[in-house]
């Protein structure tokens, strides 16, 4: 894992206590890195997406369903690894 750097950031409060409850005080900020990572990771899909249905046709359901069914199976495989 790459090294940390403190950042200030300004959230609901409500969200923020709800972390926090869910997490304790000393797993807040692993939690929100976490958050974090996967909302990079679904942007950059969704970039793959639109650069993808832009030189060909829309996705269907049966694509979409495909791609589910893949990353479902990697998913099994890390759980199993671990």
């Amino acid at each position: 894992m790459s090294r940390s750097k403190k950042y200030s950031v300004s959230l609901p409060e409500d969200l923020a206590e709800a972390v926090r409850d869910q997490v304790g005080s000393g797993g807040f900020s692993a939690y929100i890195a976490v958050a974090l990572e996967r909302q990079v990771a679904m942007d950059k899909l969704g970039e793959i997406v639109a650069d993808y249905e832009r030189d060909h046709e829309p996705l269907d359901k049966r694509d979409i369903d495909a791609a589910r069914a893949l990353l479902r199976g990697a998913a099994n495989s890390a759980d199993s690894a671990a």
